[in-house]
């Protein structure tokens, strides 16, 4: 027979909301930031990766408080999601950090070769993290993981 309140059990699951919503809070700060520099709203930027906060940053340390608070800060699952999270900060700053700056190199050899009508495309620019963006994120994250478990 098949399992019926999973859906109750998902949706009851505190550490999975806690990480959803340090995500959500900083997608939101990204929009209202963006919003008080160009006095424009952009709500597409609720799906954009990079910028200040990092919400991966965000997510997974909201994520490894609320697994340290529900099965203990001396537990293996909480060793895991820390290891996780240096992880996913160390990449933010790193691997897609370049990747954005090397899109930057290579969109201004396109304007330079003026080759850009045939591709029809641009790289994105903002895809890692300054440090400061995955310590924010990293702070926000564990704010949302103390408070709201």
């Amino acid at each position: 027979m098949i399992k019926i309140n999973w859906i109750n059990e998902l949706f009851a699951n505190r550490m999975l909301w806690n990480a959803v919503l340090a995500w959500f809070l900083a997608q939101l700060i990204k929009i209202l930031l963006h919003l008080i520099a160009t006095k424009k709203l952009d709500l597409h930027l609720i799906l954009e990766s990079g910028g200040m906060p990092s919400s991966h940053s965000a997510i997974i340390c909201a994520l490894a408080v609320s697994t340290g608070r529900m099965l203990g800060f001396d537990s293996n699952a909480f060793a895991l999601v820390c290891v996780m999270a240096m992880i996913v900060m160390y990449d933010a700053m790193g691997v897609r950090r370049a990747t954005g700056e090397q899109g930057k190199v290579l969109n201004k050899l396109i304007d330079m070769m003026n080759i850009s009508d045939q591709l029809q495309t641009t790289l994105k620019e903002v895809v890692g993290h300054k440090p400061i963006e995955v310590f924010a994120g990293a702070t926000l994250g564990i704010f949302v993981g103390c408070v709201f478990f």
